[in-house]
This record gives C-alpha cells, structure tokens and sequence, in this order.
C-alpha cells in the first residue's frame, strides 16, 4: 500500500471525522482541519490512536473569513510540496442570523461552502499533481441562483442558500476540472448521501439521520480508488450509487464560467 497524503476540511466531527478516521486506519497522512481549536486536538488524539504509526496534523481556520483561507493555504504549502488529495467536506447549514454577514461583507453560508472551497482549492493546485483528486462535497440539495447573488449578503433562509452554495459549488468545480490541464489533479463532487447522521442535519433535521460511514466511505473512494481516476468535471450520487447529472444549470454552457468570474471578482 502506497502511503497518501490528504487534506480533509471539516474533519473535527461528522462525516470529515469519519472519513479521517478510515484513512488513517488505511495508514496514509492526514491533514486535519477545523475552526475550533479544543475540537480539532481532540480529533488529533482520537485519530493518532487508532494505530501506532499515525500521521495526523492540524490545521485552524475559519473558512468563513478569506483571509484564514489564505492564511490555511499557506501553512499547508510551508509544510508539504505536495498532497494527493484535498477533499472540501466543510460545510454549513444553520447560521443564526446576527452571523449570517461576516467581517469581510460575504454572506458567511456561501462563503464556507462555495467560495472558501474554491479559494483553497486554487491556492493548493500547485502541491496537486497529475494523479491527485480533488473531492468537493455538494448535495442533492441544489437550487438556482443568480451567479452575483455569492458576492452579497442573501435575504433567503438557510435552506434555500444551502441549496444555492451547493449548485454553485458543483458549477465552479465542473468548470475548472475542464479548464486544468493534463498534469492537474482531477475534480469531482459528490453527494455523500442525503440526510446522513452529521451534526449538520441533525441541527438542521432534528433527526438522527443515517450511518455517516456511508459517506465516509464515498469520500474515501473518490479519493483514493480508481473507478474515480476518469471522473474530472463530474458528479457522483451516493443516493443513487452512480455518476449522474447534477441541477441542471451546472451543465449551461456558460454558467459555471460565470461563478468563477463572480468568485474572482470578490476575491480580487
């Protein structure tokens, strides 16, 4: 077995921790990550447990704020010249609304869920090579949007910009696997499964929901194994078990050039 080196966001519980915990068990690298510093050393210390030889490192930041996105990036690429895989599980669903808006005028839901994923994905292209994987974790939940809408504050309740932020996740993703050359990574999205046991649903749900290793276990193949090494640009369903299509929208010509163009420009 060949060791790996991965970077999971949002792996201080849910689904993130799950998946850490089956690569660290196949024994490869992982780069953990979270907002939360007493969460993420905790994290640490289960992950560096399950095996003798462990390789767990940890990484703070509030995905929320560009500035830490940058600044994670940052730290990641001082350590290591290389990763085989980055996979952007942090996501939000619930945000009370006095935090909707953060400190950098972006509305704090889109912001962890589309445009930090892209931020940190262009900022680690560099270390990911030919045979590197970027999995970015979407949602069957996924509802159009106007591509300007990312760059202000929404009126919409959490659900619906949920729906949103995943539309145009898996929209900027497809567009950018196309536009990367031979000797980048592959990108692809996936719905882990629908209402899995995460804190995420259950504070959105109410509901204990389903076995979270589900997911785990789909971030890990798309990862590592190699019915994913073709898979640039698409989109896989864990509901269903299949590569399919996603909204619709994601498959105008022209629309996810145009979300990369409203992440460029609130990112300039």
């Amino acid at each position: 077995m060949i060791q790996k080196k991965i970077m999971i966001t949002g792996s201080t519980d849910g689904i993130g921790l799950a998946t850490a915990r089956m690569m660290v068990k196949g024994g490869h690298h992982v780069l953990i990550h979270g907002r939360d510093p007493v969460k993420l050393r905790k994290a640490e210390r289960e992950l560096t447990d399950l095996t003798a030889d462990a390789k767990v490192e940890c990484y703070k930041a509030d995905l929320s704020l560009m500035s830490e996105v940058e600044a994670l990036a940052e730290a990641v690429a001082s350590r290591h010249s290389s990763l085989d895989a980055l996979i952007n599980n942090a996501g939000v669903f619930n945000m009370p609304v006095s935090a909707r808006i953060t400190s950098e005028n972006l509305d704090a839901r889109f912001a962890v869920n589309t445009i930090a994923p892209y931020l940190l994905t262009r900022r680690l292209l560099s270390l990911l090579g030919r045979n590197a994987r970027v999995v970015n974790l979407s949602s069957a939940a996924q509802a159009g949007l106007n591509p300007e809408s990312l760059s202000t504050p929404s009126v919409l309740d959490d659900g619906n910009v949920y729906a949103q932020s995943k539309l145009a996740l898996t929209a900027w993703s497809r567009s950018m696997a196309l536009s990367l050359k031979e000797d980048e990574p592959v990108i692809v999205t996936v719905n882990p499964g629908s209402l899995l046991g995460s804190k995420m649903v259950k504070e959105a749900y109410g509901i204990a929901g389903g076995d979270i290793n589900i997911g785990a276990d789909i971030l890990s193949r798309a990862a590592l194994s190699e019915e994913f090494a073709d898979a640039n640009g698409m989109y896989f369903d864990n509901d269903r078990g299949i590569f399919a299509s996603p909204h619709p929208d994601a498959l105008v010509s022209g629309f996810g050039e145009a979300i990369v163009d409203t992440l460029e420009r609130i990112l300039a």
